[in-house]
């Protein structure tokens, strides 16, 4: 597989207000503040559109587990299937089961350092 990760699809991080932190960093710094957080709209070097989410979330999270940490990141991957295998022979945990939605599909890993990472092969043209 000649490509794991192709990008950074978002960062997730625990905060006490949600509500509070995206009207800050939208009046501080401009971040166009949803419900989500802010996505961020790139397009890959083939010209395809794509998208990087940004999003504060509840301190009381569940999604994390079971890492204890105050964040997550998320890759965009291509072809998930095929890499969930290769890191499940490689010894690499895996976290619950491959999820599929209209934007895409979701897989889940443990780094060494306990951080639940977040693997998405990502269908960009269902937020569009």
């Amino acid at each position: 597989m000649k490509n794991r990760v192709t990008g950074i699809g978002g960062i997730f991080f625990k905060t006490k207000d949600p509500k509070t932190t995206k009207d800050w960093y939208n009046k501080h710094l401009g971040l166009n503040t949803d419900q989500w957080g802010s996505t961020f709209w790139w397009k890959d070097k083939e010209g395809n559109d794509c998208s990087t989410q940004w999003s504060p979330m509840n301190e009381d999270t569940d999604y994390y587990e079971p890492s204890k940490k105050q964040f997550m990141i998320n890759y965009r991957v291509e072809n998930l299937e095929e890499l969930l295998e290769e890191l499940k022979k490689e010894g690499v945990e895996i976290v619950g089961e491959m999820q599929t939605f209209d934007y895409g599909k979701f897989g889940w890993i443990m780094d060494p350092d306990g951080n639940k990472i977040e693997l998405w092969e990502p269908n960009d043209k269902a937020f569009l």
